[in-house]
């Protein structure tokens, strides 16, 4: 053995371990959102089979939110909630972002009030008659 060989980093593919990190319900997801361009991994759009090291800083964009996380451990498997947060970090920044979206979300939704039921036949039908206004 030769001591001069290069030892390789342990890593995890890069889907496997947002599905580990509960970033995404299943592993196809993650791969989907991978190759659609969703994750960027230090700064370059990545492919599903990308080693993920610890330390590598990923952005995750995830319905209307973006995540900006450094990668603080490595799991193959999804596990409890607290051990999949415990695979990250995520900015402080990326919080403060995170939190005011969601803030102007709920600021612009405040004059909504959902229906206490749901309609009934009459009311369907007025629905459904509002809707073919346009095919006449």
């Amino acid at each position: 053995m030769s001591s001069d060989s290069p030892v390789a980093a342990p890593g995890v593919r890069l889907d496997i371990w947002l599905w580990a990190a509960r970033f995404y319900k299943t592993r196809s997801l993650a791969k989907q959102a991978v190759e659609t361009g969703k994750v960027d991994v230090a700064g370059q759009r990545a492919k599903p089979s990308r080693i993920v090291r610890v330390g590598d800083e990923l952005k995750v964009v995830r319905g209307e939110d973006t995540y900006g996380i450094r990668v603080e451990g490595l799991s193959e498997q999804r596990g409890p909630a607290p051990v999949a947060q415990a695979l990250y970090r995520e900015s402080d920044e990326s919080r403060q972002r995170r939190e005011a979206a969601a803030a102007t979300r709920r600021a612009e939704r405040t004059g909504y009030q959902a229906p206490l039921s749901k309609p009934d036949k009459r009311a369907r039908r007025l629905i459904r008659a509002l809707g073919d206004i346009d095919a006449m």
